[in-house]
């Protein structure tokens, strides 16, 4: 473990579980444990939200089972709602300075969706972003979104920070 990375898992939660990311919440679950500092978002469709407003998406109303997080964190782990596609708020960024991070790791749903707009505001705060793109899937954009996505982002942020399966091996002693 490196003490300046942490890993931020986005949005895996039970109404986001489905064909193509039903592999994912296993996947997180193990990987977290490989970190000191682990941050998880979960997403709430409030009242008068722009995906409510203009997609009219009424889905991951507050209180439903859609909500809930679809693996158990660790318990130090910094949990919070989030009611836009980025993870990266005020809240995040104090866990990220507190904690004296200069990395993230990103994994979770959606890929091109949540994963990328995080990743995207943590390289606009001079945060490095690192996509962990085998823990990373799609479930509205199936395959193809997860492979946009990941085309986005090794523009956007950089192919040296989308690691695949075996970068991501390098970085944990395998």
């Amino acid at each position: 473990m490196q003490a300046h990375v942490g890993l931020l898992i986005v949005d895996v939660q039970a109404g986001f579980v489905g064909a193509g990311t039903d592999h994912i919440p296993g996947i997180v679950e193990d990987l977290q444990q490989n970190y000191s500092h682990v941050a998880a978002s979960r997403f709430v469709n409030h009242e008068n939200s722009p995906h409510r407003l203009f997609l009219d998406w009424n889905r991951f109303l507050p209180g439903t089972g859609e909500v809930e997080l679809a693996f158990r964190p660790v318990s130090n782990a910094f949990v919070f709602d989030k009611p836009h596609y980025s993870a990266v708020s005020y809240d995040l960024l104090r866990w990220v300075h507190l904690n004296g991070l200069s990395e993230v790791h990103l994994c979770g749903i959606d890929t091109e969706i949540c994963v990328l707009s995080s990743a995207t505001a943590l390289f606009e705060v001079a945060i490095r972003p690192v996509v962990l793109e085998w823990a990373c899937a799609s479930g509205g954009g199936g395959k193809e979104g997860h492979a946009a996505g990941l085309i986005a982002l090794k523009r956007l942020i950089g192919g040296q920070n989308v690691w695949a399966d075996s970068s991501g091996r390098r970085f944990f002693g395998g």
